[in-house]
């Protein structure tokens, strides 16, 4: 069976304590989707040079362990645990495929999940009887270079793997408000972000920052890694080249709530 990828935004870390509409269709898209053999997430909170993927960690008895890796969040945050096993088989097969594409990596044993990844997926499959890989990004690749990286692993959907890119397309810590009222400035770039990705412009997605209104305040230098997994994301459906918007909507006026599919035909999601 070949799944579809998706990029899913992560939100604020508090996401895993809320009950809203995005954290119930997140339940719901999880409930539709075929249930994968195992998932691999790219996520925006393990950004390195090097090209690294989770591994058994023998200490952990074969789970990976829920990393916090966040300050200043109520205490209930912290107590919350979803202890994913890991998936040695796909591994395997993102090693190969990673040394057919040239492209260098490791192994780490013992890192564990980030917030940028279970939070996402404790919304998706609560149960956490799911196999997972984390994958790490590196934001100082080109966008280019990122859908590249995404591409060697398509064959994978073909394995029953779920891929996904975990991030935010608008992701400015600086320009959050309480405001019910979504941004204009964050709603035009996610305007232009979803025309290009609709259309599969990817010379205009790679140089977004020239062309994308509000570039600059939706990711800026110091967050670019939120917007680099959907890149990864979008690159294991370079053969299809079709893209939809699930979800859209935003917290604190500006973090953007998104979720894009890639591949496939769109997922048909019950009404919350």
């Amino acid at each position: 069976m070949t799944l579809p990828a998706l990029f899913v935004a992560h939100g604020s870390p508090a996401l895993a304590l809320e009950d809203t509409k995005y954290t119930r269709f997140l339940h719901r898209l999880g409930k539709s989707l075929p249930t994968p053999s195992a998932i691999a997430i790219f996520s925006a909170h393990w950004d390195d040079a090097e090209q690294l993927f989770t591994t058994r960690d023998d200490l952990n008895e074969g789970s990976l362990k829920t990393l916090h890796d966040f300050y200043g969040f109520p205490e209930a945050l912290y107590q919350i645990k979803y202890p994913a096993a890991d998936a040695p088989v796909v591994e395997e097969s993102i090693g190969s495929l990673f040394r057919l594409g040239n492209l260098p990596y490791r192994k780490v044993s013992n890192r564990g999940l980030d917030h940028g990844a279970w939070i996402v997926l404790r919304a998706m499959y609560p149960e956490g009887n799911i196999p997972v890989i984390e994958l790490s990004i590196d934001s100082k690749r080109s966008p280019a270079e990122q859908y590249q990286i995404g591409q060697m692993l398509q064959s994978l959907r073909e394995q029953n793997v779920l891929i996904l890119g975990s991030g935010g397309t608008v992701h400015n810590l600086r320009k959050l408000e309480q405001g019910s009222e979504p941004a204009s400035w964050a709603t035009e770039f996610d305007t232009w972000i979803a025309e290009q990705l609709a259309s599969w412009r990817l010379p205009s997605l790679y140089h977004y920052e020239k062309n994308a209104p509000h570039a600059l305040s939706a990711v800026p230098t110091y967050a670019q890694e939120h917007l680099a997994p959907l890149f990864y994301a979008m690159g294991t459906a370079d053969e299809e080249r079709k893209a939809y918007r699930l979800f859209q909507d935003y917290a604190y006026s500006s973090l953007s709530l998104s979720c894009w599919q890639f591949g496939g035909e769109p997922i048909y999601l019950p009404e919350d």
